[in-house]
Parts: C-alpha cells; structure tokens; sequence
C-alpha cells in the first residue's frame, strides 16, 4: 500500500507529543515510516516563581500542531485527513496538572522543571525508602498539601500533562506506566501504583481529612498493547477545528517522553539504553534487577510495557547552549550576513571539534532551572574562565556542549561505576545529536562506551509514541514490544555507531572534575544573584 492509500485508508497511527519547547505531530505509516509531520513551536513561562504553560496555550497549542500536521498531509497527498487507525499522546513527563470534579483546571500546571517541593520530596523519600524526585506528581501533590493550598481539598483529577490531554480526547482517566512512574513508584511486578507505598500516602494525608484518597484522584494504570479509549466526537471536535477527523479511533495509553524516548531508540529490553539530549537531558538503562539501595539522583521508572528502568534525569540541557547560538546569530546579522538558524548550529557545533579535549579551562552551567542531580535548587547560568584558560570559540562551544551533558553523567556513573549495571548499547536522541558525529562523540567520551544514532533519531519522542499506537492496533498475538520493535521496525533502518576517543574521553574526566569543583561557585550564586 503507498503512502496515499494509507491514509485514505486509515492504516497509520498519529502521536502528538507536547514537548518543552515544541509540540510535534507525526504521522505514521504500520511499518513505522513517517508520512507527515506538524509542529508548534513554543516556551514555558516563569510566572509567581512557578515554570508552567497555561491552559489556553497547551489548547491552543495543541491545535496549531494538528492544523500543521493535516496542512501538511494536504500539500504532500492531495487528500483530506479523515481516518486514523490509532493515536497516542505523550508529553513531558512529571509535574502537577489539578482538576475538580467538574474537569476545570484549579491550580496552575506545575511542570517538571520546578524544584518548589523540597520538603515533600524528602519526606515522601524516607516514609517510602524510595526516591522521589522533586518534580514527580506526588511529590507536588503532596507539597500542595504541606502548603494548606485551598484547591487541594476540592481535587478529583491529578495527571501529568499527556494524561490530562488524553483525558481531554478520550474521556478517560488512564495513563501509561512509564508516564505514571514519574508519578508515583511502581511496582514493575503488577504494572500497577506500588499498593504498600500508597498505603503509607493515604494513611500519611489522613489526618487532613479530604474525602479523596491517592486512588481516586491519579489516573489508571496501563501497560503498551492495552487499549485506552478511544477518540470522542468531543475529542475530535476539541483536535480538528475543521470537524473532518473521525471520532472512534482507538487510543494508546498516553506516555511522557522517557517512554516515549526508551521506544524511538528501541531500548526497552533489559540492558539497552538510550540518552535524550534536547531542553533537558536524561539517561535510561533498562535494569535486569533493582538497586541496591536508594539514591537521591537515580529516579527508579519503568518501560512502557512495565520494565524496571534507572533514570539519571538533568533538568538542565541545551537552553543555554540555544541562547548563545542564538546570541552569534544577532552577531551574524549586525555584520550583514543573515544566518539561517540550523545553519549555525552546525557550523559553531562542528567547530567545537577543534577545541581542546578538556576544553581549554572554560567551565559553563546552563541552569536554567533547578538542578535535582547536584542538589541546585534554583536556577543560575555562568560562564567561568581563569586568566590561563585557552578562551576561543571551539572551546566556548565545547565547554557548553559538554555541560549538557554534566549532571547526568554524575548519575550515569553512580550506575556504571557503584551498581556495576551492564549496558549492551547506548542510543542517542534529541537535538543535541542533530549536527552529525559531535553531541554523539561527545556522549560515548561520557559514557566510555559506543554511542549509536538512528537516522529516525531526529522524529523522538514523537516517532516513539506514535510507534505505541501502532502496536495497539498491528501488534501479533503475544507479541511483546521489545519484540514488535526488534523485529518488525528497527531490523531495516540504518544507524550510525561512534566509539569513545581516547583523547576526548580523557578531556572529559578533567572537564567533569572541574564542573563538580565548580558547584560550590554555582550555589554561590544563589545567595548573590536576587536580582
């Protein structure tokens, strides 16, 4: 069947991820091939100390990346987009999305980047003997309630924001097990809310006395395969200002972007792993058995069909890096020469492989944002140089690159070096590996070890969860996902596998000794930069 006929046909699957900085639309073929793409570009704000979205912006956004998706399916095809065989919707993972019982939203969206729940992630950590990481949903709920915020007695929905979404398309109140993993633990055993830890929730708010408990207000849990709803008439209503799509297609459980990420890069079997590299940076390793104990820097997720995973999570990645390109580009533009943004990008990032292996002495923190790995908890940006330092542009660009890539490479080694986890291979995604072989030889002098990139790598989160909704529907009898993607997407695309440099590798142990020498300078800043 060509590319036209499935469409007519409604043999494709189409996710539509809410990402940091862009929502993204991909609509596939069964055979895992993109057809058409739709993007909406746009940004957190920072409003009473709190990182968030508005409602009006995650609707409207939502639209804009659909109305782009089916524009683009119309140029291409010729056809109106109609049928679809199956959806999903996946989105930053974590945060805080609050409704009452009439669906109304009653607190703002607290998104994964805030680190205002210090006090309940500590608390929350001790009673369970389980990490929980300041931007996990019940670490919010639960700092709402040592905070006597008003809403919280009025609460009959908490989600993530592909929950919520979800919710919005379907009706239903369910979620996928790597999303609700960074909701709440799991127990990979049943897929389901670790029963013991809720207990100790509901018996730990019981002095409160709301007429709720964790059960009746966070979503249901479902594994990859399992059916969750299907598209409303309101839903495609709420999705299709131009009232064309159809209403009746079966849904996917919604997924954040770590499962969604672990299913692009076909790392959701014990022993693969894969790196996201974009606004923040995150390491996933598909464990074959649990830590040994708890640590405050390793988030314990799961796969999308239930997995174990251990998560180096960085809420800080490439902004930083992004301004300053965007800082050469006003440059580029004074002087006359009008640069094209993916253009710069490539250059100053293929330049940087002319800087010194450890950068030349330059030392960069891009915190926007809190940073759980170091224990930052407010967000300072630097640029730290000593008079000896080789100070030029390869090592400018280097040392920004490399601290990308910093605090989820101290987590990386709790793993590798304490845990002694084994790793088959290591996928990379995101932006940072756009310009090709830098962010991804970069990576593997972090890791020690090869580093692959997919040349699908580019489509992410995006590609992975739509690759979910085309399980639900093409998946075999017993067919597991490791499987289904092993065999029936991944055995026919090329990728591209860079081994450590020595050089580099070395370069980057002295850079990273560096970074963590720094953090004192860094939480200085602190207390000094209140303006």
């Amino acid at each position: 069947m060509n590319r036209k006929d499935s469409i007519l046909n409604g043999k494709t699957a189409l996710d539509i991820e809410l990402g940091s900085t862009r929502i993204k639309g991909v609509l596939i073929d069964l055979s895992g091939k993109v057809l058409a793409v739709g993007i909406h570009d746009w940004e957190n704000s920072f409003i009473n100390n709190i990182w968030t979205y508005s409602i009006e912006e995650i609707h409207a956004g939502l639209r804009s990346c659909y109305r782009s998706l089916r524009e683009e399916v119309e140029k291409k095809y010729g056809v109106t987009l109609r049928k679809i065989g199956s959806i999903g919707v996946s989105a930053m993972m974590h945060g805080y999305m609050a409704l009452d019982k009439d669906g109304n939203q009653i607190a703002p969206f607290q998104t994964w980047r805030n680190t205002n729940t210090q006090d309940a992630a500590d608390e929350l950590t001790e009673l369970f003997q389980f990490n929980i990481p300041l931007r996990w949903s019940v670490a919010h709920l639960y700092q709402r309630i040592l905070n006597r915020e008003e809403h919280v007695k009025r609460l009959a929905y908490v989600s993530t924001l592909s929950g919520y979404i979800h919710w919005k398309l379907s009706g239903k109140k369910v979620i996928g097990v790597g999303d609700a993993a960074g909701m709440f633990p799991i127990d990979s055993d049943s897929c389901d809310y670790d029963e013991e830890m809720v207990q100790k929730f509901d018996a730990l708010t019981e002095k409160y006395a709301y007429d709720w408990k964790l059960r009746d207000i966070f979503p249901e849990v479902l594994v990859a395969g399992e059916q969750a709803g299907v598209l409303t008439k309101e839903g495609a209503t709420f999705l299709d200002e131009t009232g064309n799509l159809e209403a009746g297609v079966p849904m996917c459980p919604p997924e954040g972007d770590a499962g969604t990420g672990m299913t692009a890069t076909n790392s959701v079997a014990p022993r693969t792993g894969n790196v996201s590299a974009g606004t923040s940076t995150f390491a996933m390793i598909v464990l074959e058995k649990q830590l040994s104990k708890v640590y405050r820097e390793i988030d314990m997720v799961t796969t999308p069909s239930g997995f174990p995973c251990a998560m180096s999570h960085a809420n800080n990645g490439t902004s930083d890096l992004n301004a300053w390109v965007d800082l050469f580009g006003e440059f580029a533009k004074l002087m006359g020469y009008q640069a094209d943004r993916g253009e710069l990008f490539g250059k100053l990032y293929t330049n940087s492989l002319d800087g010194d292996p450890d950068c030349g002495g330059l030392l960069a923190y891009g915190y926007y944002s809190g940073e759980n790995i170091t224990m930052v908890n407010e967000g300072r940006l630097a640029f730290l140089r000593t008079p000896e330092s080789n100070f030029n542009l390869a090592n400018f660009m280097k040392a920004h690159l490399y601290t990308s890539l910093g605090a989820v490479k101290m987590g990386l080694d709790i793993l590798i070096e304490n845990e002694k986890v084994k790793v088959d291979r290591i996928m990379g995604h995101g932006g940072f590996f756009k310009t090709k072989m830098v962010g991804q030889r970069y990576l593997a002098a972090a890791v020690g070890a090869p580093v692959t990139v997919m040349d699908t790598a580019s489509e992410g989160g995006a590609w992975g969860i739509a690759l979910l909704a085309a399980y639900l529907i093409d998946k075999k009898e017993g067919e597991r996902l490791e499987d289904y993607l092993e065999k029936r997407i991944f055995s026919g695309l090329a990728g591209n596998t860079i081994s450590p440099y020595e050089e580099d590798k070395k370069g980057f142990d002295v850079f990273m000794a560096r970074y963590k020498a720094g953090l004192e300078i860094e939480k200085k800043t602190i207390e000094v930069m209140n303006w």
